[in-house]
């Protein structure tokens, strides 16, 4: 019990022993401090009150007669009113709606809902339900439609994905201080949904997937007292919501978020007559979300806690021996259908295998597979599937899988799933005697295998004219070479780029580049951007490429030169472009790249003629996959990488319009826990910089993080951010941008050519997670992965601040020069590729 009552809050109810009890307010009779509106059956009360030690006030509803007492609704949360204020009073208005006001008649709170007439009453049900409703008894608002943070029976929490309707419970700040706080429970929209507490934007804890009776990542709630849990999803109409539903009003409990982030479920013991909990999430350190992090797995019963799945190893053996698990496992051995995809028939390896975990807690961000009817239907999907890294059957839900890396798994001592993971066949168990064995055959076959290479590139060599390891040996200490008017790459830099080495590229020669281009033939052009040309070519295989070679009269040299080849041969993810090698010959610098069949984003984006061809399912998956590759560079891969020209003619796009971020000539490597640089040279794209970086020079991760806000408003308006004289008095895109959100517009900035086919609420969505992103102070940004999250649908939105750097009475002159030497590319001449490749 020390417990329960440390987690509830104890409130002095202001008069409550003198108060007058009412059944009804009218627009004769408001509710003043020195009365509480109570239910019919004396269940719930409403009324003026005052938390310890607190000097304000506020209007809510708690149990009438049962302590100790919790507040389970409020109404002026975070507009209290001043302690010392008696003539405030809740009434209803000359509109019909619910007003609290102070001595001086200003409006605190109030329902603001449309009424047809002021002829309302408001009541306290017996459900602690507070309602409007007009004379016929016609429910117009009710206090379970905005819930504070506690979930009472009957009451539904979730999602309307076309209104953008979301009801959380959103924490108190502290046990005296009702304003929203730091925690938010709310349902996830994925199927099936999952239940999820956030700390601001980052995962706390979740329940594990709804299989229509439970959340089986809650073992307890088997157990709980409730029998009535229900979660309806209609994916037609976009909506899922949750709730405990009981018909028996003699059964009192109540959820709530605490102020530090636990979900609880309380109840009343009529045999002690006293509230006791029934469980609490998180309960131990395990529930707290990715402890172990990606492929870890927690048990709290052991010591240490965490473990590497069957086939992992720790990522940092010293992180993980000092118990920081954050980073999670890494794979000790390539999986055997990636090895495929690179070997000839006659050297296929064995298939991968499967490593099956019991009682577990299945991972985060699941996919399920409503079409597999069985088991083994599951696991056959799984391994023909490469991107398949785990299976788990669940009776009462189907097939699910996972694509992403595994995380926030739990291993409990009863109940549970199965959870199969991919391992390559090496991690299957096998004895060291019989490792030795293969071991000692496999080096045998290397070294024959090494000899036919080796004469096999001397002859390609010959054939080509070029010493690829003496190209590579020259390059390197050719561009370690610090040269006048060059920023100096720094020791990390240096690093990274003798890490470069010819098992990683291919080196071209320039006559066979002239060969694949037809002497880079004006019909073969793609397009021109800031570096230089870029033309079509097809390898003897038939492989297409796209060839950038440097231009002499380029702004860009061997600095951006350098960067493309460290860093794009050093990332892989698949919403980055791909680099298959380079030349350098003489004063020639080329660059040569996977061949994109769909070239650019602008290309589509800012053309009439095609850009109804980007239908909004296409324009919201290039969003989401630009998101998933800047999130790579940021936080995911071993480098940490600031693009630094993020628009929408470096988006290339495959032929299935998958986009992938490309030109990498600007980017910058973070060492360490560097969170901000400096520069004298600012570079990049007039219209897509932070005001930070054009202004002074400064750029982080939000540099990038405003760059996408501009493409993403771009996407979906379908115009450039700097091409139109918006509206006559905004000189950019987002400042009328802004004009049409805060005007309850903001619908009216989607492209003509999809507005009628758009799912408006992920357009909204869309545009509100675009004006997050472009907020003047760079510390106001979300970082990448929160907005990964909340392109997902999987954390609240919060309201941007108004911007005041977008909004220009006129065009500025374009005489007025920077004190820094600037390098700028426009949108009609980029940097990159401007058609493609």
């Amino acid at each position: 019990m020390i417990g329960l009552y440390s987690s509830l809050v104890v409130f002095f109810l202001l008069q409550a022993h003198q108060s007058t009890a009412v059944f009804n307010i009218t627009a004769a009779e408001p509710l003043f401090p020195s009365q509480t509106l109570v239910s019919s059956g004396q269940i719930f009360e409403l009324g003026f009150f005052t938390p310890n030690g607190s000097a304000n006030r506020y209007v809510g509803i708690w149990y009438k007669s049962m302590t100790p007492s919790k507040i389970v609704w409020v109404a002026n949360r975070d507009t209290p009113l001043a302690h010392s204020d008696q003539s405030a009073k809740l009434k209803i208005g000359s509109d019909g709606n619910l007003k609290l006001v102070d001595k001086q008649q200003n409006i605190v709170w109030s329902t603001n809902v449309s009424v047809h007439s002021n002829n309302t009453t408001a009541m306290l049900t017996d459900g602690g339900n507070f309602v409007l409703q007009d004379r016929n008894s016609v429910e117009i608002w009710a206090s379970f439609d905005d819930p504070t943070d506690t979930l009472l029976p009957n009451m539904e929490i979730g999602l309307n994905n076309r209104t953008g309707e979301r009801r959380y419970l959103v924490s108190w700040k502290n046990d005296n201080y009702p304003s929203s706080g730091y925690f938010v429970t709310g349902i996830t929209w994925e199927t099936p949904p999952q239940l999820f507490t956030w700390n601001g934007s980052s995962p706390y804890w979740r329940s594990g997937p709804w299989d229509r009776s439970t959340f089986i990542g809650m073992p307890e709630m088997d157990s709980s007292y409730f029998s009535g849990y229900v979660l309806q999803q209609d994916l037609q109409q976009g909506t899922a919501y949750f709730s405990a539903n009981t018909k028996n009003n003699s059964l009192f409990a109540y959820g709530f978020v605490s102020p530090g982030g636990v979900l609880t479920l309380i109840i009343w013991d009529y045999g002690s007559k006293s509230w006791s909990t029934n469980w609490e999430a998180p309960s131990n350190s395990c529930e707290v979300y990715g402890t172990c992090g990606p492929f870890g797995l927690c048990n709290s019963l052991n010591s240490p806690i965490c473990r590497c799945v069957k086939g992992f190893t720790p990522r940092s053996k010293e992180e993980w021996n000092s118990r920081n698990w954050t980073r999670g496992c890494i794979r000790e051995t390539e999986l055997n259908c990636q090895k495929n995809t690179s070997r000839s028939a006659s050297m296929q390896v064995k298939k991968d295998v499967f490593v099956q975990m019991n009682r577990m807690k299945v991972p985060d961000s699941a996919e399920y597979l409503k079409d597999i009817g069985d088991e083994g239907g599951c696991q056959s999907w799984c391994l023909n599937n490469c991107t398949c890294l785990a299976y788990s059957y669940v009776g009462t839900i189907g097939c699910l899988v996972w694509a992403k890396d595994l995380i926030d798994m739990q291993e409990f001592s009863t109940a549970g799933q199965d959870v199969c993971v991919r391992v390559a066949h090496d991690n299957t168990g096998m004895s060291i005697q019989t490792r030795l064995i293969i071991s000692v055959s496999t080096m045998v076959g290397i070294v024959f295998v090494g000899a036919a290479i080796f004469s096999l590139c001397k002859w390609r060599t010959s054939k080509r004219g070029t010493n690829n390891s003496n190209l590579l040996l020259n390059f390197t200490l050719n561009v370690l070479k610090d040269k006048t008017g060059e920023m100096s790459l720094g020791n990390s830099w240096k690093d990274q780029l003798k890490q470069v080495d010819a098992s990683e590229l291919t080196m071209f020669s320039f006559s066979n580049l002239l060969h694949v281009t037809n002497n880079f033939d004006a019909t073969n052009k793609l397009g021109q951007g800031g570096f230089g040309p870029v033309y079509k070519g097809k390898l003897n295989d038939g492989k297409e490429i796209a060839v950038k070679r440097l231009s002499s009269s380029s702004g860009q040299g061997m600095e951006e030169f350098k960067n493309e080849i460290i860093l794009i041969s050093k990332l892989q993810h698949r919403n980055l472009v791909r680099l298959m090698g380079c030349c350098i010959e003489g004063e020639e610098k080329i660059l040569v790249y996977e061949y994109l069949s769909n070239k650019s984003l602008d290309t589509f984006l800012f053309d009439s003629g095609r850009k109804a061809e980007l239908n909004w399912d296409i324009r919201f998956q290039i969003i989401r996959g630009i998101a998933s590759g800047l999130q790579y560079l940021h936080r995911e891969s071993n480098l940490r990488v600031i693009h630094r020209d993020l628009k929408a003619s470096n988006i290339l796009l495959d032929e299935k319009m998958n986009p992938k971020i490309s030109d990498f000539g600007l980017a910058r490597i973070f060492e360490g826990t560097q969170v901000l640089l400096n520069t004298h040279k600012v570079v990049g794209t007039l219209g897509y910089m932070s005001p930070e970086y054009a202004m002074g020079g400064i750029f982080s991760e939000k540099s990038d993080v405003y760059s996408f806000g501009v493409l993403l408003l771009e996407i979906v308006s379908g115009k450039k951010n700097t091409s139109l004289y918006y509206q006559g008095h905004h000189f950019n895109l987002l400042s009328y941008a802004w004009q049409l959100w805060s005007e309850g517009t903001g619908l009216d900035l989607t492209d003509e050519a999809i507005v009628h086919t758009c799912s408006t609420s992920e357009v909204m969505r869309c545009i509100l997670v675009g004006l997050l992103s472009v907020q003047d102070h760079a510390t106001d940004r979300p970082n990448m992965s929160s907005l990964v999250l909340m392109l997902s649908g999987e954390s609240e939105l919060p309201q941007p601040r108004p911007p005041t750097f977008t909004f220009k009475s006129e065009i500025p002159s374009h005489d007025v020069k920077s004190e820094w030497e600037c390098i700028f590319s426009t949108n009609s001449i980029t940097n990159s590729v401007v058609d493609g490749r």
